[in-house]
């Protein structure tokens, strides 16, 4: 048995997670830990959410709110869906807490009194307009290497490549817009050239042909070009504090502070459960698995291995599983044009398939290269396999057992020559060798080709025709089909945990260790009664994809079509005809999404008059957590209508913004609910 540090990569806190999150990194990390645990190794499976980085600034300048308010809205929002999609971390924590700030600022500390960084005064891009410095993503210009004019300051996105602010043609603020200028101001760096003869003995001799391509690549072409010193901290108002006197105003470079995550989120699960975290990060026997994307190569495996070897306490990455991009409907998935399948959305319009999208993303899992989703697709694989192959063959099994046998397992008399029954261990053992290696898509073919077996061997048995004629083989075949189905309940576990759970309550049986699948254990015995295993899945009809894909035609004609003109003055309405208008501000009580709907949120508002029900088409621009106690001004004497067959009485005032989203119209300062608008 070994022990393992499994990490994922922590997300920015400021949006939701979509469907390139969970394929590139959290799904297929999942399964590893899961596979590891049945494997009874010894595991702890850490994430959190990264809440320091210069996106969630930029969203919270953008809204008009604080950067707290947008990390606790989306840390919230991130650690609901992970739960709901059965992400199974030991610990999900976020880079706000306590703890997390204690050990970074140790960390830091250490390395500052062993003299690790060296201390440089540099001239850095300043806005003037805005009056401060600017972080490396609040600049934008064109790349260098491949002429994109929206690169930023530390990364290009279009090529990959990694900049620093002063590579940048023609450089701008995105504060401002204005062009920025020089200013001199002091930072801590840390020297990653003293660290390129490690790497290099480390990574491109030590791991050449244990680590994915992309991974070796992507090393081999940084320190191809020289590893350069890097500055850990920055001029910013939000992130960890410096915890040095001489550093006012400054915070710790967030690919400083992130990675540390990983140490101090262990610590708190270590906390909890009664362990020793050190086992987990300073004993050479383990083994630190990071999963992340592609972008983040650079990230894990040179500057926090270079920190980690800087500190001379922790163990380095015994593997780096990089995946490339998923895109979406042959195109990029792109957060600012809305260009994405946002999982919590999923989740609300196909509530009970988590197991369906796990399936389908580990099937176009981009592995070694970038793949693409599509929802053709998406039904197809669900339709085809997962209904008409996996679930068929299961409740194929569970109804002839009920039927003949009463729900008991048959006795067999003759299992000599069945192939089928070799092929159980064989796919364990397949699966657990392409998962070590990090092959997911191969490890779940190797499930769905046992289920498509245990079909066609139930097709050509054809026990509903030999039980009047030969009842002892019908008693084997159904034997050796119950077998087939109760691997395919314990394989499917790291795939898909929840189908596998209705699975094996219905076999009525428990979870085997994986060891002892490869050994072909016999798990269901002669007698052994099972109950009615329920539908797995059902199909997925074309109204529902049509839907899906309407969904987004809409976000691709926002995109591409021009702002509309200002709408011209509508008819002069005489003073009286105003004043029948009866506004008031109120505050919303509650808020959820009505059902079945896309846009329609439903509120209970305390008007001041009364308390009252409101529906309103919003639901795309706001979630209705964010909007519980805000203050809203209502037009309350509109006659009533009713919508989705809930009654709304009275109209919320806002405006829509040029990119589409919505804004409440609201009073400057809080008022007594009830008050009227003259």
């Amino acid at each position: 048995m070994s022990r393992y540090t499994v990490t994922s990569a922590l997300p920015y806190a400021n949006g939701p997670l979509h469907i390139g999150h969970l394929a590139g990194v959290y799904i297929p990390a999942d399964v590893y830990v899961r596979f590891l645990r049945r494997k009874q190794h010894e595991v702890v499976f850490i994430g959190g959410s990264d809440e320091h980085g210069i996106p969630i600034t930029m969203r919270a300048k953008k809204e008009g709110v604080t950067p707290q308010d947008i990390v606790n809205r989306y840390h919230e929002l991130m650690k609901k869906t992970f739960l709901e999609l059965g992400i199974s971390f030991d610990n999900y924590s976020r880079t706000t807490s306590q703890k997390h700030k204690e050990t970074t600022q140790e960390f830091f500390l250490k390395l500052y009194h062993n003299h690790k960084f060296t201390e440089e005064e540099s001239e850095q891009y300043y806005d003037e307009k805005a009056g401060e410095f600017l972080a490396d993503r609040y600049i934008v210009g064109t790349c260098p290497k491949c002429g994109n004019s929206n690169a930023y300051g530390d990364q290009c996105e279009k090529c990959g490549s990694t900049l620093s602010p002063r590579e940048l043609i023609d450089p701008h603020s995105m504060l401002s817009g204005e062009k920025p200028i020089l200013k001199k101001t002091k930072h801590w760096y840390l020297p990653l050239e003293k660290y390129q003869d490690f790497i290099s003995d480390w990574i491109l001799k030590g791991h050449k042909d244990d680590w994915k391509a992309n991974v070796y690549g992507q090393v081999k072409s940084w320190l191809d070009d020289g590893l350069k010193p890097r500055a850990m901290t920055r001029d910013l108002d939000w992130g960890i504090p410096v915890p040095l006197k001489d550093a006012q105003g400054k915070v710790l470079y967030v690919w400083f502070d992130a990675p540390i995550g990983y140490i101090s989120f262990t610590k708190e699960w270590a906390e909890k459960e009664g362990k020793d975290w050190k086992l987990y990060w300073k004993d050479a026997n383990t083994k630190l698995v990071h999963f992340i994307a592609k972008d983040n190569i650079v990230f894990h495996c040179i500057i926090f291995p270079a920190m980690l070897k800087a500190h001379g306490d922790f163990i380095l990455p015994y593997n780096v599983p990089a995946n490339e991009f998923l895109n979406l409907e042959n195109d990029k998935i792109s957060t600012s044009r809305n260009w994405a399948v946002w999982a919590h959305e999923y989740l609300e319009d196909f509530p009970g398939k988590q197991d369906t999208l796990r399936y389908v993303l580990l099937s176009n899992a981009p592995e070694t290269k970038d793949n693409n989703f599509t929802w053709i697709d998406f039904q197809t694989k669900n339709n085809s396999e997962l209904v008409g192959v996996f679930g068929n063959f299961i409740n194929r099994v569970s109804v002839l057992i009920h039927k003949y046998y009463n729900g008991e397992v048959p006795n067999p008399k003759d299992l000599s020559e069945i192939p089928e029954l070799q092929e159980l261990s064989k796919t364990a053992q397949n699966i657990s060798k392409y998962l070590e290696k990090y092959e997911f898509r191969n490890g779940l073919n190797s499930l769905i080709a046992l289920a498509r077996i245990g079909n066609q061997y139930l097709q050509e048995q054809e026990p509903w025709k030999t039980i009047k004629t030969d009842p002892k083989k019908t008693a084997n075949t159904l034997f050796v089909s119950v077998q087939i189905v109760a691997y395919l309940a314990q394989l499917s576990e790291p795939f898909m945990p929840f189908t596998s759970k209705r699975i094996i309550e219905g076999l009525n049986i428990s979870y085997y260790s994986w060891n002892d699948l490869e050994n072909g254990c016999e798990i269901l015995k002669a007698g052994h009664k099972i109950k009615n295993i329920p539908l797995l899945f059902d199909k997925i009809e074309d109204e529902q994809i049509n839907y899906q894909i309407q969904k987004l035609e809409e976000k691709k004609n926002k995109n591409v079509m021009p702002q509309s003109e200002i709408e011209t003055q509508k008819d002069v309405i005489s003073f009286e005809e105003f004043e029948k208008l009866d506004l008031r501000v109120g505050t919303i009580l509650e808020a959820k999404r009505v059902e079945k709907t896309d846009k329609l949120l439903e509120f209970k508002i305390d008007t001041g008059v009364d308390i009252r029900t409101i529906v309103s088409g919003i639901a795309e621009s706001f979630s209705p957590d964010e909007l519980i106690g805000k203050q809203v001004t209502v037009l309350l004497n509109l006659a009533p209508r009713k919508i989705r067959g809930i009654e709304s009485r009275g109209m919320l005032l806002l405006t829509k913004n040029t990119n589409g989203k919505f804004s409440f119209l609201v009073p400057e300062e809080i008022v007594d609910n009830g008050c009227r608008i003259k």
